[in-house]
Formats: structure tokens, sequence, C-alpha cells
């Protein structure tokens, strides 16, 4: 890597970092109900909240209670959404006179966006109108995004408490998540990018002429179509809530929704900007700051790890091209590397950093094709999606799920020392390990049984153009994404097909919440335990002991589970590539 290359990783990680306790401390009184700067302004409007939803914010749920008005309320979104696609043509605020998407495709656009996945099958900008984009999946933008930093408060209260029945109110959780958190960012965030250029207008497409002519002279373009829509609004939350899915089908590498170095750095940042300042927020709400600090150095050690690699194995070009003849060495004429299916505007830096931060957290948004990079660097990508989507993760889904692994590496500490495990003063038991082993292999089982199926079938075969260990990749990362919550695509599967789009909305729904109830139901088992006070041989569970520990079990379960698959996909595709 160059002196420059360095330079623009290191930036990236020591902003993320420096952001990550501040937001952190400030969610942390949100979540505690702490006096808050914003409350004077949006109190009325919180407790106006609570009326309409007859909830009474002082009366607490048990996790059960707490598990069955999430999944209500997900349920509901789930109706709302597919009934605003399929109704579609008749609805206003659509100037394209778009029609209604196809019930398989809004069956799986409607997961999608509830489980906070964002997988599109479509082209954003030609097949839903400026209302779908706005009132159903910006909407779920945010609603879904809160969900997981509801279900991650109520398992940390189960931490944080002892000989306590409850785990807090959904309603209330998901009310001050929405009105304290996510909206002020995405307002702020939202006016940056309407300043850099991003479009934010409730205005038609816009034909206008071109500066010169393309085409044959019996078929020459003299103009184009420029869509519009209300497109800031969107790209916000979409990268604040993890949720990854664009407004159009480019996604970020469209330069309506990134047109500048300085809109790439910040949506970039803001991709991992709360999975990491939850770290904070979770050592504040235990009462022991060390704790969230290891755990976010266990994540930050498997990214740098990760994406360092991935630029270098970019940077050193496609040895395909370098048989032909071709110079991909860097000069002053072109940036050398492989920069296929990669913006010009990024270059290979920017492209890895954001494919490696966008699958470490279940945000699935793209600046560059994954598709179109080295088969070993874009091995990269797809495992950090394998590894269960905890490195930084999904806002909120991403830290419950590294806390039920952080449960499982102090149960497997205390079977080497021969010791009840324990964790912040809790005993891990039967129950604990059983939750978490559920949510653990759920997601991997639904990789690979999907992939299976879809490759022993002619309409899951019939998805990649591609033939091969590549077109093998394109539907293992496919299932993958959906099976994880991820949403980005390996690009060159057509996946807006019946099969693909029941059997990923199937995989997107169970992926969800085999983890979520699992880990709602250790917090309520958490919280009823007493604490047990520290003795000589309890693990110290804030040491660089621990966090190399953590990585470890993350890394082999990660590594057991998806070697074999991968073996079949990119790792031959590069053996068959070097071997030219």
């Amino acid at each position: 890597m160059t002196g420059a290359a360095w330079l623009q990783l290191g930036l990236y990680v020591a902003v993320l970092l420096l952001l990550a306790k501040p937001l952190g401390s400030y969610m942390a009184r949100v979540y505690e109900g702490e006096p808050v700067w914003l409350e004077r302004l949006l109190r009325p409007l919180e407790r106006l909240t609570y009326r309409l939803l007859w909830v009474s914010p002082e009366t607490e749920q048990g996790w059960v209670a707490y598990a069955a008005a999430m999944l209500c309320f997900n349920a509901l979104g789930l109706f709302v959404v597919y009934a605003i696609q399929r109704l579609q043509g008749l609805l206003p605020l659509n100037p394209q006179h778009l029609g209604a998407a196809s019930p398989d495709l809004s069956f799986n656009t409607a997961v999608s966006f509830i489980t906070n996945t964002n997988w599109q099958s479509y082209g954003g900008e030609s097949t839903m109108s400026y209302l779908t984009q706005m009132s159903a999946l910006a909407v779920q933008n945010f609603l879904s995004a809160a969900t997981g930093m509801a279900i991650l408060v109520a398992l940390i209260r189960g931490l944080a408490r002892h000989s306590a029945k409850t785990v807090g109110n959904f309603w209330v959780d998901l009310t001050r998540t929405t009105l304290y958190i996510l909206l002020p960012l995405s307002l702020v965030f939202s006016l940056i990018l309407v300043w850099q250029g991003v479009p934010q207008t409730f205005g038609p497409p816009r034909t206008v002429p071109l500066l010169q002519a393309v085409g044959p002279d019996t078929a020459r373009v003299t103009t184009q179509t420029i869509p519009l829509g209300p497109v800031a609004s969107q790209i916000a939350i979409k990268q604040l809530g993890t949720n990854g899915g664009g407004f159009y089908n480019a996604n970020s590498a469209h330069p309506f929704e990134n047109p500048t170095p300085l809109t790439d750095f910040l949506e970039m940042l803001a991709i991992l900007l709360i999975p990491a300042a939850l770290c904070c927020t979770f050592g504040k709400m235990v009462k022991d700051t060390r704790q969230g600090w290891a755990i976010l150095a266990a994540m930050t050690v498997v990214f740098v790890a990760l994406v360092v690699p991935c630029t270098l194995l970019e940077q050193q070009g496609n040895p395909a091209l370098t048989d032909l003849g071709v110079d991909q060495r860097a000069s002053a004429i072109q940036p050398g590397g492989n920069m296929e299916g990669k913006e010009v505007r990024f270059g290979i830096v920017n492209s890895t950093v954001w494919a490696t931060a966008t699958t470490a957290a279940s945000n699935g948004s793209v600046n560059s094709m994954h598709d179109s990079f080295t088969p070993l660097a874009g091995l990269i990508p797809l495992w950090l999606i394998q590894l269960g989507e905890i490195i930084y993760g999904g806002v909120g889904s991403g830290l419950y799920g590294m806390l039920l692994f952080v449960i499982v590496t102090v149960f497997i500490a205390g079977l080497m020392v021969g010791r009840t495990p324990e964790y912040l003063g809790k005993k891990i038991e039967a129950f604990e390990m059983k939750m978490a082993s559920i949510a653990i292999l759920i997601p991997n089982l639904l990789v690979l049984v999907a992939a299976a199926v879809a490759v022993s079938t002619d309409a899951g075969r019939a998805g990649p153009p591609n033939p091969g260990p590549h077109g093998f990749t394109e539907i293992l990362y496919a299932f993958s994404s959906m099976s994880n919550n991820n949403g980005s695509a390996f690009a060159g599967i057509s996946a807006n097909t019946p099969f693909y789009n029941v059997v990923g909305g199937i995989c997107m729904l169970l992926a969800r919440y085999w983890v979520a109830i699992p880990a709602l139901a250790v917090a309520g088992s958490l919280a009823a335990k007493k604490q047990v006070p520290a003795s000589v041989g309890t693990l110290a569970t804030h040491t660089p002991l621990f966090v190399v520990l953590l990585v470890g079990t993350v890394v082999i379960v990660g590594a057991l589970t998806h070697i074999p698959g991968l073996a079949l996909g990119p790792i031959v595709e590069h053996l068959m590539l070097s071997g030219r």
C-alpha cells in the first residue's frame, strides 16, 4: 500500500473512533432517560407519540411482551410496505407513472426493508415512485434500524440489572431511538448531502440535451433523461441506519447519491458510526466502560486485518490482464491496479474501504461492483458477511450478535479452566448457551441450505450469467447477504425472479428474528439472575487476552462453517486465474 493509502485508511479509522465516545455517551443518556439537550424541542412530540400508541412510558415489559410488541410492529410494517408497492400505480407522487411491483418483488422488498436488510432486486429510479421510496422504504429505514437498537438496549439492561423481571418498554425504546438519535443525525447529514449536490425534490425527471450526440447516424442520441427525487433524505438514513438501500440502481456509485470525495468519506463514516458508538453506549450502561472498549477493539482488529489485504489485492491488478501485456502499474495517466467496476472519482482505496465497511456492517450499499474485484479481494467482503454481521454490524443487531458471541467465548473459557462461566457478574448457563447457539447457527444454516438449493435447481442456476466458480460465488454471496441481513449484491446475478424473491425473503425473515428473539430471551434470563461477586477465578473480559479469545472464536466459527463454500468459489477462481 502507498503512503496515501495508509493515510486514507488511518484517517477513516481515527475519525470513527474519535466520534464513537461522544455519540455513545449521548445515546446512553437517551436510553437511561437522562436529560438531553433535544428534549425541550422533542419532548412534546414524544408524549404525543405515546398517547397515539396508547402506551404508558412508565410501564416496563418482560422479554416475552417486549418480543411480542416488536414482532407485531414489524408485521404491520411488512403489510404496509407490501400494500404501498402493490397500489403504487394508483397513488400520488408518481411523476413517471410507474405501475405496481409484482407480488413476489413486493414481498421480497417489504421483508428486506423491515428486517434492515435492504436487499434490492429492482432498479430504484425505474421501479419505485417517490411516494414508495419515501413512505415505505425511507420510513422503514428509520424503523427497522430503531428496532435493532431497541433489542440491543433490552439485552444491555438484561446484563446490567439483577433480580429483575423486565427489560424495558419496546415502544419507548423505539420512539426515543427514532426521535433523539436517528432523526437529528439524518437531518444534519441530509443538509450536508444537499449542499454537496445530492437532489432533494419532488420534481419530475428532466430531459436535457447532450453536449455531444452519441450513436450511429441512423440512431443518434441527442438527449438524456436525468432522474430526480427526494434522494438526500433517503441516503442519509440509508447510511446512518446501516440500511444500504439506494434511491438509484447504481447505489452509491451513482453521482447523485455520492457526488464528491467529501460525501464519499462521510457516507463511509456514517456506515460504521452508530455501530461503533453503541459499544461505548454498552460500556456506559453496564457501568464499566472497559467492556465496551474491549468489544470495539475486537471489531476494529478484524476490520483493519481484512481491509488491508483487500486493498493490497486490488492494487496488484488482474493477472489475466498482465498475461495480455497490460501494464497495471500506477503512472501519470492511470491509477494502477484493478480499476474494473470502480468509479475513477474514488479509486481503489476508497472502493475497498467502502466494500469492507459495508459488509462488516449490515449496510449493503456499494460505491463499486464487488463482482469485479479480483477473486481473493472479493472473498473478503463475502467472508465478512458470513461472520454474522458482528464486526460492527448493523445498528443494534451487530452488537447484540457480538454479545452472543461473547457469551459463547466466556463459556468456552469457563470450560478450559473448569469453572462456571460468568459475564458481568451473571452466570452463563445452559439456557443462555442454547439461545446463543441458535442465533449463531441459524444464519449459517440458511446460507448453506439456500445456496445448495439454488445450485441444485434450474430456477436457481438461471440467476447468475457466469459459469463455473464465479457463478457459484454470485449465488453464495446472494444468500450470504440475505441470510445475514446485509443487502449488498456481488452483482452479475439476475435476482428479480420468483425463486430468488421468495426464497431470499424467507431467508431474510428467519435470519432477523431467529437472532433477535434469542437475544431477547437471553436478556430476560440474565435480568432475572442475581449478581455474582467477582472472585480470583473470574475471567476478566476487558483485557487484551479476552479480545484475542473473542476474535479467535468469531474467526474459527466463520472459518469452519464457510471455508468449504469459499473453496468452491473465490479460492478455486483465484487458482484458475493465477494458473493461466
